[in-house]
């Protein structure tokens, strides 16, 4: 009995100190292991933004960022008008719906100046949420200009760069005439003219976005929107130099194809790839497709460049478009991981790479071997035309501050009106933009705007 004893002890000594490895080792190894694999398990992320092929390639993405993580993340997308009517109205309302949101350029400075955002830098400074290889200083300056409060305080990360460039898809017309690109306003309007009726050929393409359109002939001739945006917001719609770009542009389009004046972005673009007009002057995404698009019918006649400098300023015209976190999001930490994750070095140069995806804003994949290969056709290398447009408003005078200002859509509608009236010969430009200045001044102040 006292053997049968002592091994029961000697049993129960092992058992004992088995358990007390085993909990040693759950101590050594705790929770963190599967926190780590799983941080955010449980939680459902809830974003929106507008109908985009960035959203649209990045969903081919989640499932791998939802397994990393254990969160669920219900993106939803609508039209642009569509997206900004409602995200404008939850974020003003103090809503909490949404986790993530696009910041949407034009309405950049509203939300940043009414406090609608969190400020990222709290993200970014802490190593705990931002590792140093994630390089906030990465992303391209002039791209993030609009995301930034007067003190440098960051409030949205640029996933979409927009740099305007000039396409002209039928060089061999051009050649044929003895014309050289044109590198300044007049030489683009003597090229234009030259070329229209050419083979059926329209000199120029444009579409209905007039004030994303018209800015860069209006600053280029000494104009502005506003009198010396964000500062001073008076309009400056019939000031001298800006009427004179209303006349160049409206000239311009003479040249154009019959309806221009109701064009969508498509119809413009698909004007150029199949050669029915010779220069569309856009945002490099919709401008570079004449060299790099599959449904391009003229590659090989096709240039990209820079879009000719007025004779006061050289001002194409650039944007960009941002994830940001509402003030008021429930889940704001597992919202950063996204926006971390979805801007993050290895997705945007998957994009590149995988998709052709060239409008990212990391200066370190616009610059990389990888991205200039994909990018240089024809010994022409797009990245650094895209690179350079876009940097131009943090150099010097942010001269895209106009787009950026709250009061921006309110004078940009009146500003399209008036553009029509003009091109459309209803009224003479001077006649319109007294008119428009009058009108944008009204409704600046029915908004509440002091001027």
């Amino acid at each position: 009995m006292m053997k049968n004893a002592s091994r029961g002890s000697s049993l129960t000594r092992r058992k004992l100190l088995q358990a007390s490895a085993a909990t040693a080792a759950l101590t050594a190894f705790p929770a963190p292991l599967i926190a780590q694999t799983k941080p955010f398990a449980g939680v459902t992320l809830h974003g929106a933004s507008f109908q985009h092929r960035f959203f649209t390639l990045l969903q081919k993405y989640i499932p791998e960022f939802e397994e990393r993580t254990g969160m669920k993340v219900d993106l939803q997308l609508s039209a642009f008008p569509v997206y900004n009517q409602q995200a404008n109205l939850e974020l003003s309302s103090g809503g909490s719906a949404y986790d993530f949101v696009n910041v949407t350029f034009i309405l950049a400075a509203r939300w940043v100046a009414a406090g609608l955002l969190a400020n990222l830098d709290e993200f970014t400074g802490d190593a705990n949420l931002t590792p140093a290889e994630w390089n906030p200083k990465d992303f391209v300056e002039g791209a993030q200009v609009p995301y930034r409060d007067a003190k440098g305080a960051t409030y949205g990360y640029s996933w979409e760069g927009g740099a305007m460039l000039m396409g002209l898809s039928r060089m061999d017309l051009m050649e044929k005439k003895g014309l050289k690109v044109p590198k300044t306003f007049a030489e683009l309007q003597q090229v234009c003219a030259e070329i229209n009726g050419t083979d059926g050929v329209s000199g120029i393409t444009s579409f209905q976005l007039h004030h994303w359109n018209l800015p860069p002939y209006i600053q280029g001739f000494g104009g502005n929107i506003f009198r010396k945006p964000p500062s001073d917001i008076m309009p400056a719609l019939n000031t001298p130099e800006t009427i004179q770009g209303i006349e160049f542009y409206a000239n311009l389009l003479k040249s154009a194809p019959k309806g221009v004046l109701t064009y969508t972005e498509d119809q413009a673009r698909q004007s150029v790839l199949t050669g029915r007009a010779n220069i569309f002057i856009h945002s490099s995404a919709w401008v570079t497709p004449i060299l790099l698009s599959e449904e391009s019918k003229v590659k090989e006649t096709a240039r990209v460049v820079r879009m000719p400098a007025g004779p006061v300023h050289d001002h194409p015209a650039s944007n960009s478009q941002g994830l940001g976190i509402p003030k008021n999001a429930k889940n704001k930490k597992a919202a950063w991981e996204f926006i971390k994750w979805a801007l993050s070095p290895d997705i945007s140069m998957r994009l590149v790479k995988e998709h052709g995806h060239s409008s990212v804003c990391r200066r370190s994949i616009i610059t990389s071997e990888a991205y200039r290969k994909l990018n240089t056709v024809n010994g022409q290398d797009l990245g650094a035309l895209y690179l350079e447009v876009l940097e131009l408003p943090a150099k010097g005078e942010n001269y895209m501050a106009y787009r950026t200002v709250k009061e921006f859509p309110i004078v940009g509608d009146v500003l399209n009106k008036a553009f029509e009236q003009v091109a459309t010969g209803q009224l003479p430009a001077k006649d319109a933009m007294n008119a428009a200045q009058d009108q944008a001044i009204a409704a600046l102040r029915r908004a509440g705007t002091q001027l």
